[in-house]
């Protein structure tokens, strides 16, 4: 397992490499109050205030900060229910808005966020909201290197339950698409979507992104125009010298 310095250094590796908007978000699920960081923020306590799961997510990735958001801090009925501080409706008018994946009730006291960089705690999984282009740069050396992990999905509400729950038990990777609750109260921007990766893989991806056939290329500014003869990558090169199917004259 890492060192939370080396963790802090895959968080720096990943925002500089793929241009992130927003910082990676390192997440911990928390099962007893002195697993807090004294820094952290904590909504009702600190300013007596509740939001939702997806602004803490906000403000850890935007803004910086260290968030433990325990059940007295929340202010939307999913993450309550997910993260099992709760127990789930048996109302049948709102059955129908449940039956996402959910940990054991009272499993955990709370859920810490905090940006991957300058987390002081090691996390149990790492959220990074980027564009696709960002997205498919990331995870495309895992396809290179070793067994190709499987990737999971799930395109319907609430994100913030898909892309903790299966990552945390199962150890795979997860992608979703912000809900629609978070895009209404984060002001999210429209092209972004989550890829939510387990601790144990981060160190895969960083050094994947850090080898000579990754290293130096751009994969999110690919050229907006369809030409023959296009500028190849250097293994591209070395492949057609190696099969001739350079003309004479190359």
């Amino acid at each position: 397992m890492p060192a939370i310095q080396e963790y802090n250094n895959f968080g720096i590796e990943l925002e500089n490499k793929l241009k992130l908007r927003t910082s990676p978000i390192a997440l911990k699920m928390l099962k007893k109050e002195s697993e807090i960081p004294e820094h952290a923020f904590r909504p009702k306590r600190d300013k007596g205030i509740h939001i939702a799961q997806c602004q803490a997510f906000a403000m850890s990735r935007r803004d910086g900060m260290t968030v433990a958001m325990l059940k007295e801090d929340h202010w939307c009925m999913a993450p309550l229910v997910a993260y099992g501080f709760v127990d789930e409706p048996k109302e049948p008018e709102v059955r129908r808005f449940f039956g996402f994946p959910t940990f054991k009730r009272n499993e955990y006291l709370g859920i810490l966020t905090a940006p991957l960089k300058k987390a002081t705690f090691e996390p149990d999984l790492v959220l990074v909201y980027s564009d696709v282009a960002q997205q498919r740069t990331m995870l495309m050396p895992l396809h290179f290197f070793g067994e190709e992990p499987p990737v999971n999905s799930h395109f319907f509400p609430p994100s913030c339950a898909y892309t903790v729950i299966p990552v945390f038990n199962k150890k795979q990777l997860f992608v979703a698409p912000p809900d629609i609750g978070e895009d209404m109260r984060t002001i999210g921007a429209k092209e972004e979507i989550i890829t939510s990766i387990p601790a144990e893989m981060l160190e895969d991806i960083v050094k994947g992104l850090q080898t000579p056939i990754f290293e130096g290329a751009d994969f999110m500014h690919s050229p907006m125009i369809q030409m023959a003869d296009f500028e190849q990558p250097d293994l591209y090169k070395q492949m057609f010298t190696k099969w001739g199917l350079y003309d004479e004259d190359k």
